[in-house]
């Protein structure tokens, strides 16, 4: 699958609602020839799709009560949450009104693309894929995260071959699930050149991070892209890196009434201790993009699954 074709078709975006149906290409594409219907979903992947055993999640929680500290799992749900729902699906670490739920959370904090191998080996050993196992993968932050790490003691081409060789492996780990039997949901990474982590990209700020920081995510999602099995009816492509992008662009040109921020971090708190009683001034009466330098806030994640479901049920699965 060439990596032109899959952005020249990319589909324009409305910005201006995070919930919008947009992005409807998929990898392979068309329409959906029947009704596809997950019985358990399995998600791989780091941390923007952990559940922790207290509930908590990588963004910024929703409390049971005022005054109360503890977690209320299912507000603000992560994404694989809003997806597994639309089958009346939820997951053991935040069960809900299931007391034994099958789908499943591989995806760990901090994990990288060479851990994913390991992740989908654990679910093969413990019984692995069926026909309606719904699979999502969203990983590849932290890969550009450690590679940036090392600029400029590293220079920049080294380490575009590296986020490429990265891009190239996980293309194969999730061709590897299509081929065992499921379904699978793959999602671009964002440009971390527009996150917090860039730093300051203010006009006129000599900053460069952002532009090397955008280059390494591009190499990445394109190389994944280029590699991915271009079957069809296996495979569903989520293009988060354009919805992003659209998003942040709209904001900054002050033409979108969803997001007031989408530059700055909203957690006062390192992630996944961040709750609503844990942030900036500005983002307790506001919308904000991101939860903490890397990390989307719920309404982030909501977008997400937005383009995760319509992709579920427009792929030809």
């Amino acid at each position: 699958m060439s990596s032109n074709v899959n952005r020249l078709g990319r589909a324009a975006l409305l910005a201006g609602a995070v919930l919008a149906s947009a992005l409807l290409s998929s990898c392979g594409g068309g329409t959906q020839a029947s009704s596809f219907t997950a019985t358990r979903v399995i998600a791989f992947g780091d941390e923007s799709s952990v559940i922790t055993a207290n509930g908590s999640k990588y963004t910024i929680n929703s409390l049971l009560s005022t005054g109360s500290t503890a977690v209320d799992c299912t507000s603000a749900p992560l994404w694989i949450q809003s997806l597994a729902a639309i089958y009346g699906l939820v997951f053991p670490q935040c069960p809900s009104f299931l007391t034994d739920p099958a789908s499943r959370i591989y995806a760990a904090p901090g994990a990288r693309v060479a851990d994913l191998s390991a992740q989908i080996d654990e679910h093969v050993t413990n019984g692995g894929f069926a026909s309606t196992d719904l699979v999502t993968v969203f990983i590849g932050v932290n890969d550009i995260i450690s590679e940036f790490s090392q600029y400029p003691a590293i220079g920049e081409d080294q380490l575009l071959a590296n986020v490429d060789a990265e891009g190239v492996e996980l293309a194969k780990q999730v061709n590897r699930i299509a081929s065992l039997g499921a379904k699978v949901l793959i999602t671009t990474i964002p440009d971390m050149g527009l996150s917090p982590y860039a730093g300051d990209r203010s006009a006129g700020s000599t900053n460069g991070n952002p532009a090397v920081l955008t280059r390494l995510s591009t190499r990445f999602n394109d190389a994944m892209l280029a590699n991915l099995t271009n079957d069809g009816r296996k495979i569903g492509l989520i293009q988060l890196d354009e919805y992003l992008t659209a998003i942040d662009r709209a904001t900054q040109a002050g033409t979108n009434s969803s997001f007031a921020n989408t530059t700055l971090a909203a957690c006062t708190v390192a992630l996944p201790k961040c709750t609503t009683n844990t942030l900036v001034a500005e983002a307790v009466s506001s919308i904000w993009l991101w939860a903490d330098a890397t990390h989307l806030t719920p309404s982030g994640q909501s977008g997400l699954a937005s383009l995760a479901i319509t992709r579920a049920q427009n792929n030809p699965f």
